[in-house]
């Protein structure tokens, strides 16, 4: 099928028009590395939630016709990327994405966008946060912040966890399904740490200077970096290691620029320097 000759990752998320975030930030950086982004959208905001007003439209209608679309057209793709779900019925359509499109040279990217700072989100309900944790045997994947690894894994949350017990929990997860983890946005004192567990591997932790204030949407840009880096056939440990280095560059510039923190990084600044 000729659509299949290049590379290609589906990313199912929301758009937001203004705010640098999800798909708003997968299309730019996955094609800038070389792979072919395919949007499956969950949402369309106007810009995101963590502005004070925003228009929303849901697309969870839309879903079902959208994937049968690409099934008629014999899409195949090398990885599919996941980021935040709006619904339960959401979850239930994601799986039979997930069901309907992986092939044997499909690598799955969980990312289970569900809360940050000790807090789920406002829209996760508890019955959205166990819809998500099936998800997580579909993981080649998982990445996973803090707080949403302690989420899945019903551990109680704190900021501070030693390594032991950080690769305790990537092991919970592993049993739950996923294949690889990486629990981020792990602070230490003036770093920040990606905990990246492989079980043929153990855990590495990977840790780059921090940088405040922290900004919308650099989950995005980590995921869409770390997926597009898999697919194109470096390690797991690399694409951490630059999606970290590339997300310090848009912060320190975006500090420059002195740009409202919910405007998101300016990655637009520092695109070229994002290489492997």
């Amino acid at each position: 099928m000729p659509h299949n000759h290049q590379k290609k990752i589906a990313v199912i998320n929301d758009m937001s028009g203004f705010g640098r975030c999800s798909l708003a930030v997968a299309l730019p950086l996955i094609s800038h590395l070389g792979v072919q982004c395919c949007p499956l959208p969950t949402a369309v905001f106007s810009n995101h939630t963590g502005f004070e007003h925003f228009y929303f439209k849901d697309c969870t209608e839309s879903m079902a016709p959208y994937m049968a679309e690409w099934k008629r057209l014999g899409l195949e793709f090398e990885g599919i990327l996941t980021g935040f779900l709006g619904s339960e019925k959401q979850i239930d359509l994601v799986e039979r994405f997930l069901q309907e499109f992986t092939t044997e040279r499909t690598t799955v990217i969980i990312d289970p966008v569900m809360g940050d700072n000790g807090k789920p989100y406002a829209t996760y309900t508890p019955e959205l946060c166990q819809g998500m944790k099936r998800l997580v045997r579909y993981g080649n994947v998982l990445t996973p912040n803090l707080t949403e690894a302690c989420i899945l894994t019903d551990t109680p949350y704190r900021e501070h966890f030693s390594r032991r017990e950080l690769t305790d929990m990537a092991k919970k997860l592993c049993d739950q399904g996923a294949q690889k983890v990486v629990i981020t946005g792990v602070a230490r004192g003036r770093y920040l740490e990606n905990f990246c567990y492989e079980p043929e591997n153990g855990g590495t932790s990977l840790r780059v200077e921090r940088i405040a204030p922290q900004r919308s949407g650099t989950g995005d840009v980590f995921a869409s970096i770390v997926a597009a880096g898999i697919v194109r056939g470096e390690s797991l440990t690399k694409s951490v290691k630059t999606a970290a280095s590339f997300i310090k560059l848009c912060l320190r510039r975006s500090a420059e620029l002195d740009i409202p923190t919910t405007d998101g990084v300016c990655f637009e600044e520092v695109i070229q320097k994002l290489r492997f």
